[in-house]
């Protein structure tokens, strides 16, 4: 890998109020100050040197007061739509959130009364399901289905059956779709978006499609904007875009919703002024410029490392452990860990890992009841913590669960 950028050094968040990481310490107070957490998916590397000096350039001559997007903006986010995933889009079309959750909650409320129904994939990112349950909509869950490759991993389908079923029934109103897929590191193939696409249409869905980790692909696939299928699809569907997951500007605040059909659109804007959600924050359009003109060598760095994290933990399961399983992924830097031959209990694993082992993953049965004996790792990560992490795990498990060492 390139020296150019640092992927190495650790930044502590102790103290400074990052949930993954104060959530670590209420578990252990007194933990070791090497020792990071896998959790929550953003990243524990120095964020491009391009976006930080451009921000400090621009905080010697800025006025922080309420602002909103302005024209290099715009021009800085279609040009990276099509130049990275030649997804023409329009100025108009864009509505900027203070992330894609929060945009998700708006859709759900605009485009489903109460009571309607909300169909998505399971297990999936676990405030899909709040932001249906709390805003008093019906949950629809078409699970995955699940089948074993030759080396005995986990890999899923979407019954498209069950689907066709789901979106057939008028109740149901919209498709929530995440892609590539969070926790299963899905890229979905061109294929299966447009069978999803077809269904959709043919039943009148809306589709909130929340393709926040669409840069984030490894070599050898290839993420397709949904909406960019067909025009009939273009007309139906709400894509939540943001530069947060790729450049680790999370707490920025800031996401791009694109959204050309303009009655949806209207209507999408009108559940925001309800809210009174808007971005004020001169700092996050302006991180968001410099991620998207100044730092695509940096993420093309970055996506190296994912790739050789996965790949690490990938050969440490095969190579050290029996019928505990580390697929590799396709895209988003989120590798889903298979510990269901340990045979404990959710509240059990959570303890294991926390307690024992001393590691802090997302826990698989938040993403739904089929994330039961899963954990969700992080690979945003420099590669040595990963090391030290996996090494503290089977050191563990060897003490407690010999039978499923090597």
């Amino acid at each position: 890998m390139s020296k150019k950028y640092d992927f190495e050094t650790i930044l502590s968040r102790k103290g400074q109020g990052s949930y993954k990481w104060e959530q670590m310490y209420e578990v252990l107070p007194e933990l070791e100050d090497d020792i990071i957490p896998f959790s929550v998916a953003d990243m524990e590397l120095k964020i491009a040197p391009e976006i930080t000096e451009g921000l400090k350039k621009y905080i010697d001559e800025a006025v922080l007061g309420y602002s909103g997007t302005y024209p290099k903006y715009y021009e800085a986010v279609i040009n990276w739509m099509e130049r990275r995933h030649g997804f023409k889009v329009e100025k108009d079309w864009i509505l900027c959130t203070p992330g894609v959750v929060s945009a998700i909650y708006v859709a759900i409320k605009a485009f489903a009364k109460e009571d309607e129904g909300v169909i998505t994939f399971t297990p999936v990112y676990y405030p899909f399901y709040s932001a249906i349950t709390s805003n008093k909509r019906k949950l629809v869950d078409c699970g995955l289905v699940e089948s074993k490759n030759e080396n005995g991993e986990a890999k899923y389908y979407i019954d498209f059956e069950k689907f066709e079923e789901f979106a057939k029934d008028k109740n149901n109103k919209i498709l929530l779709l995440c892609s590539p897929h969070n926790p299963l590191g899905i890229v979905w193939s061109r294929e299966d978006l447009e069978k999803i696409g077809k269904i959709a249409v043919e039943n009148n869905l809306i589709v909130i499609s929340d393709e926040i980790h669409f840069d984030i692909v490894m070599a050898g696939h290839k993420h397709t904007v949904f909406q960019t299928l067909s025009e009939e699809l273009a007309e139906i569907t709400i894509t939540c875009t943001a530069p947060t997951k790729s450049f680790n500007l999370a707490g920025a605040g800031i996401s791009n919703i694109i959204i050309r059909n303009e009655k949806l659109r209207k209507k999408f804007k009108a559940e925001m002024e309800k809210m009174s959600m808007h971005v004020f924050s001169t700092l996050s359009y302006k991180a968001c410029e410099l991620a998207y003109t100044e730092a695509k060598e940096w993420l093309e760095e970055f996506l190296l490392l994912v790739d050789k994290n996965q790949k690490l933990v990938n050969r440490f399961f095969e190579e050290r452990f029996v019928d505990l399983k580390a697929p590799l992924i396709q895209g988003t830097y989120l590798q889903w860990l298979d510990f269901r031959a340990l045979g404990l209990k959710n509240t059990e694993l959570k303890e294991f890992m926390n307690k024992k082992a001393k590691i802090f993953f997302s826990e698989g049965y938040t993403f739904g009841k089929d994330g039961n004996g899963f954990e969700r790792v992080n690979l945003a990560v420099p590669t040595k913590y990963l090391e030290k992490m996996l090494e503290r795990l089977y050191e563990v498990i060897k003490m407690d669960f010999s039978q499923f060492c090597k």
